[in-house]
């Protein structure tokens, strides 16, 4: 085990199936979260409190001296129409998912740049490209985790740290009953919110497995070279490329009959 990785949001879901998939490769893995873990090689961190995020990320460099990589699936998602969306929660979910993000990286990047080598991983989604109604604030979290990326990794590509985007579409995890759902407004808008989300949810229960995603963004974490961002499934790919070769108005229609309630 000559590696060392952090897995931000590693004991449930895409984090845990990641972290399981690099301790199968041969890595050193931290596990950190806001609730202790016990069975598990785990740190208390909650991404957004600065303090707490330099202690844990600080604990791991003084048990082991480096860190290789870096995996950010830390995050959780509102829904409810942006009109309606209470400005607290929208800043929270900005701040855990994307500021989250970031008070890590920075936290890691010290010691990735001292040693010349490192590779982050910022978990985002296919809603970064094709915004989902009714998920509007969720969807702007994870299009500033793909502005972060990719701004970022040319910022530090001469220091031998290389940063990438993983994109999953819909995956059957506990994601979805944690989703803190708002149906405020819902008359207004002829009963769309509900119908979206419900719709979504199944999407999501029908979706890939956490296994299967873990196991391609460990292949990732691992991977002599990246991409800037990499969607998960043949589909996702597709809708991916679609939306950016549409006109605009063309692809809010396609995501609007898919999504719009």
């Amino acid at each position: 085990m000559d590696r060392v990785a952090i897995v931000t949001g590693g004991t449930s879901g895409i984090g845990l199936a990641t972290l399981r998939a690099l301790e199968k490769a041969g890595v050193k893995t931290y596990a950190l979260s806001r609730h202790p873990a016990p069975d598990m090689n785990h740190l208390v961190c909650d991404v957004s409190d600065e303090a707490s995020v330099c202690l844990a990320v600080g604990e791991v460099v003084r048990r082991e001296k480096r860190i290789d990589i870096l995996v950010n699936c830390a995050g959780f998602g509102i829904s409810g129409a942006v009109e309606y969306t209470d400005p607290a929660e929208a800043r929270r979910q900005i701040d855990v998912n994307l500021f989250g993000t970031d008070r890590v990286n920075r936290a890691v990047l010290p010691v990735m740049r001292a040693q010349k080598k490192g590779r982050i991983v910022c978990v985002s989604s296919v809603a970064a490209v094709a915004p989902i109604p009714f998920q509007a604030w969720y969807s702007a979290s994870k299009a500033g985790v793909n502005a972060l990326t990719m701004a970022m990794a040319n910022e530090v590509r001469p220091f031998g740290v290389s940063v990438c985007a993983v994109m999953p579409g819909d995956i059957k995890t506990g994601f979805t009953a944690a989703r803190q759902k708002s149906d405020a407004g819902d008359a207004a808008y002829g009963g769309r919110i509900a119908r979206s989300v419900e719709k979504m949810e199944r999407d999501e229960q029908g979706g890939m497995s956490a296994d299967f995603a873990g196991e391609k963004i460990a292949r990732i974490a691992l991977a002599r070279r990246v991409r800037p961002y990499y969607a998960l499934g043949a589909g996702y790919k597709a809708c991916c490329v679609l939306v950016k070769l549409l006109p605009a108005s063309a692809a809010r229609r396609v995501i609007g009959l898919l999504y719009g309630g």
